[in-house]
């Protein structure tokens, strides 16, 4: 599951519109939470598009990134 690094998210939302699950929300804050962590699919789509890095997937939950080159 993608932990968030809230000192590093800028609160652009990404994150929220990338995330094909739609687990990803942006707080009262206005910073990224995951508010639905077991309909995760560990896609990495959220760490991958992150402009800041701030997202990061835990070892345990890490899963190897398949990319199709079609």
């Amino acid at each position: 599951m993608p932990i968030n690094n809230i000192s590093g998210c800028i609160g652009c939302g990404t994150c929220v519109s990338t995330c094909p699950t739609d687990v990803i929300r942006l707080n009262k804050d206005g910073k990224a939470e995951i508010k639905y962590p077991e309909d995760c699919q560990i896609c990495h789509l959220c760490r991958m598009y992150c402009p800041t890095d701030a997202i990061t997937i835990t070892p345990e939950k890490t899963i190897p990134v398949i990319v199709s080159w079609g």
